[in-house]
């Protein structure tokens, strides 16, 4: 390796090191915060704070290496071009293109390694951190009742509207949902007011409740009382509930319960979902329409008439005379049964379009996450020679201009990946395309930067448009008469 390539590479991945640890951090304090009503409450140490984050940290990487890449890439070149060393290298013969050729590769080889890492360490990240916090939901639920959610715990289900006193103890407008046996809501007990207390146990949670009613549906031993005797209704003015924690202080936090979701999976796994999903769309879809066809209310309504009305009463010449006849009600009879049919018709076909919207937008979420993989490859490498020319072109470097021109082309390139894929979830457009559209919408725009700042010219030439247009002006206002007739006097 060369002098000049070495020197590149040491600038560049000294930015690059330092730019991704900082971007790094600031999203890890961002994810912290967005689940710290999870964590807060319920006697964590640093330990398990510490792994959650750490699993939670490698899905953050397709997010963060790109914009690294390209504010490192910016800074450097752009701090090339600031100190006068471009017009070194050119004197020297060296051309700008040149100056990257050992960055290219650099790139690919992360590119390769980016793929391998999104393909396995980021799925087993992904299991880790699913179910830690899928444990920690259990663990200690009663501390941490958040205002205006369903929070479960155990047998119960709780909403508050408002928590306040000391250590928010005190409790407004509580709506309990208690399980039964069967796993049906048959209790439902609502207060205005409420207080949560320590119970004589450690692993009891006593919590008292003020004027409300308590609603029981009562299930009799015959069908047609369940009309006459459909709940009870208590009023009361103080009411005591004991919820047994002992089932939360004992979590196994390392328990993996789920480690099938499509995020969850490497490449071949995916594969392999997404042909077998695709086959069960395919055959239900087949299914559903061969029995929609039998049964639909086209085929019963016309069996319906032609038992109901004589083949022969649809030949009368006069249709008044066939209305005055006892027949008519026939004819009303089959329009409301086919009304009736119709709708049941309906609703099956609302209900199955939403089933086959569900398995569509899963099997699309599959082939999403697959293809983001393969599309990370090309992500950095596109976004390296966007910010290195243009780098070049501004010749500022530090953390001023390159800072927010490297925030807006990142924010156009992940938002317009983001939108993308929202609409390939409905199907809107194909899954593949979602995944590489923002990679495919750059790569022109960092050919055309690239050529520029190799032939050392500013971002947007303004005079090779504004040229043709003036010399077009000039022609025209030499035809005319008055022209013409200025000149001669």
């Amino acid at each position: 390796m060369k002098r000049i390539d070495r020197y590149l590479l040491k600038s560049y991945l000294t930015r690059l090191v330092g730019v991704f640890a900082i971007c790094m951090l600031i999203f890890v304090v961002q994810t912290f915060w967005l689940y710290v009503d999870e964590l807060a409450g319920k006697g964590l140490d640093l330990s398990i704070i510490f792994r959650f984050l750490m699993y939670y940290s490698p899905k953050l990487v397709p997010l963060v290496l790109p914009l690294s890449v390209l504010l490192a890439a910016l800074m450097t070149y752009g701090t090339l071009a600031e100190n006068y060393e471009f017009a070194a290298m050119k004197s020297s013969g060296i051309s700008l293109f040149r100056a990257m050729i050992a960055l290219v590769f650099f790139h690919i080889a992360l590119g390769i390694g980016s793929f391998y890492f999104s393909n396995y360490v980021i799925p087993y990240g992904e299991v880790k951190y699913f179910n830690l916090r899928k444990n920690l939901a259990k663990l200690k639920p009663a501390l941490a009742i958040r205002e205006g959610m369903f929070n479960d715990l155990g047998d119960y289900n709780i909403k508050v509207n408002r928590k306040y006193g000391d250590n928010e103890r005190f409790l407004e407008d509580v709506i309990i949902h208690e399980k039964s046996l069967d796993k049906r809501n048959n209790i439902v007990i609502k207060a205005k007011r409420g207080e949560l207390k320590n119970g004589s146990f450690e692993s009891v949670l006593q919590l008292l409740l003020f004027d409300g009613y308590r609603y029981e549906e009562v299930k009799p031993d015959k069908p047609r009382d369940q009309v006459r005797y459909p709940h009870n209704k208590v009023a009361f003015k103080e009411y005591t509930m004991n919820i047994d924690l002992s089932q939360f202080n004992n979590v196994d936090l390392d328990e993996e319960n789920y480690t099938s979701t499509y995020r969850m999976q490497r490449i071949v796994q995916l594969n392999k979902s997404i042909d077998t999903l695709e086959t069960n769309y395919n055959e239900e879809r087949t299914v559903f329409s061969e029995n929609f066809s039998k049964e639909s209310s086209f085929s019963t309504v016309k069996s319906y008439s032609a038992k109901q009305i004589p083949p022969d009463s649809l030949q009368k010449a006069d249709v008044l005379d066939f209305a005055a006849t006892d027949e008519t009600w026939r004819y009303l009879d089959i329009v409301k049964s086919g009304m009736v049919y119709l709708r049941g018709d309906i609703r099956d076909l609302e209900n199955k379009k939403r089933l086959f919207f569900l398995n569509q937008k899963l099997i699309n979420l599959h082939k999403i996450t697959r293809d983001d993989k393969y599309a990370l490859i090309f992500a950095s490498l596109v976004l390296f020679f966007i910010g290195a020319s243009l780098g070049a072109i501004i010749r500022k470097g530090g953390l001023g201009l390159p800072l927010v021109l490297a925030i807006l082309i990142f924010l156009t390139y992940h938002y317009i990946g983001l939108f993308a894929k929202n609409a390939a979830e409905d199907n809107s457009i194909a899954p593949t395309l979602a995944s590489w559209l923002s990679t495919l919408i750059m790569t022109p725009f960092a050919l055309y930067l690239t050529r520029r700042a190799t032939a050392d010219k500013g971002f947007f030439d303004i005079d090779s448009w504004l040229l043709p247009l003036t010399q077009a002006y000039k022609k025209i206002v030499e035809k005319t008469p008055l022209k013409r007739y200025v000149r001669k006097v």
